[in-house]
């Protein structure tokens, strides 16, 4: 089956003469991977980089939030199973397109190094943001050597965490002189903080001034743990029965986990309090409705949706799994819990909705850390420094 390239007429290729970044992705869908592509595309200087999108498999309406239009997207439609097969595509793409640079993400994608190689690229830049489903802990010994056999193929590695980092150099036996650490950064001024009294949600049957909102957003899915935020919240109100009068929980997203969280909740006759309403285009509105945010994940890279939350001024509580240490200052922006552990968590949410002028203050904090730290311009200059210096001696990058 040919690549598809979505929209010609509104997608078109512009000739000129600034380098190429073609960006190499399993899945173009709503996910924080993705996001972080799409918003460096969306603010890199129009004057520095042209762009193309390679997903390996489909693409959605997602990639409708790419603001330019000519960038080149093309589907692959890749089957499950080691992509060997699609090598001979990619590199005639990889030809017909001339990139400058191949940029690839996680070990999904990892694969297509080679037919970059073989075509002449000059610059073939890999990312780690975050571990595999199946291979949460980094501990399963096939995808280290996976990685090490690509390693080659590869002219530079950035890793968005210190956890990846320290993996890639100790594990994968990447060079430190070919390896970078980039935050995510966050779009401050999108994800701008309520002023004045916190607004309702769009659809949400609770209202800010009655009730104190604490939520979460993203895919229902089992790196995300939705599950253990909804047994928390069950154990928050039997610890203190009185916050059943105020506290309220907001969950967005949907998944294959939603019916079992929906369980938690029923089982606990709680389900009044709560509310799901699915998958939402209007994060930044949801973020300004809430009072406070958790991010419940088993594993995590930088998380994007904690900087929407931080640069929201929401105070947040995240499990202590790859770089949300990075992001959270435990007892200034927020605190830290042990993954899977409902009655941490729960302690947390108590602590947080027991003193909503400290929350606030947290919230400013983080703000505060959003805007001096994770900056949307200071993750585009990383890359576009990258990028420069690899073009100049690719040999030596």
């Amino acid at each position: 089956m040919p690549a598809a390239a979505l929209s010609p007429a509104s997608r078109r290729t512009i000739p000129d003469e600034r380098p190429l970044v073609m960006h190499v992705i399993f899945r173009l869908a709503v996910g924080g991977l993705e996001n972080g592509v799409v918003n460096l595309i969306n603010h890199m200087p129009a004057d520095a980089y042209r762009h193309a999108v390679v997903s390996l498999t489909d693409v959605t309406d997602f990639s409708q939030r790419i603001r330019a239009l000519d960038v080149p997207i093309v589907a692959l439609n890749k089957a499950p199973g080691h992509g060997f097969w699609l090598y001979p595509r990619l590199y005639r793409l990889f030809r017909q397109f001339r990139p400058a640079v191949v940029h690839t993400r996680n070990l999904a994608a990892l694969e297509a190094v080679v037919p970059a190689w073989a075509a002449g690229v000059p610059a073939r830049v890999h990312s780690e943001h975050g571990r595999e489903g199946i291979d949460l802990d980094g501990a399963r010994s096939p995808y280290h050597r996976v990685r090490r056999l690509y390693r080659p193929f590869v002219s530079h590695y950035v890793a968005l965490s210190s956890e990846l980092k320290n993996y890639l150099r100790d594990v994968v036996h990447v060079r430190p002189d070919r390896l970078s650490q980039v935050h995510n950064g966050v779009d401050c001024d999108k994800f701008s903080p309520a002023q004045g009294l916190v607004p309702a949600i769009a659809g949400c049957p609770f209202s800010p001034r009655e009730h104190w909102l604490v939520g979460t957003v993203g895919r229902m899915q089992p790196v995300k743990d939705q599950v253990t935020l909804a047994r928390a919240f069950v154990r928050a109100l039997e610890l203190e029965p009185a916050l059943a009068q105020r506290m309220r929980l907001v969950l967005v997203g949907d998944g294959p986990l939603m019916p079992q969280v929906v369980d938690v909740l029923r089982s606990a006759s709680v389900e009044h309090l709560c509310w799901l309403p699915g998958e939402r285009t209007d994060v930044a509105d949801v973020m300004r409705g809430l009072h406070a945010f958790v991010l419940p994940s088993i594993s995590e890279g930088i998380s994007n949706v904690v900087l929407e939350a931080m640069s929201a001024a929401l105070p947040v509580i995240a499990t202590q799994v790859g770089g949300n240490h990075e992001l959270v200052d435990a007892g200034r922006t927020g605190d830290l819990v042990p993954p899977a552990d409902p009655h941490s968590l729960a302690l947390a949410l108590v602590r947080l909705a027991a003193d909503p002028q400290r929350a606030a203050a947290m919230g400013r904090a983080g703000r505060a850390d959003a805007e001096a730290r994770f900056s949307m311009q200071a993750m585009v200059a990383s890359y576009r420094s990258l990028y420069d210096r690899l073009l100049a001696r690719p040999e030596a990058a």
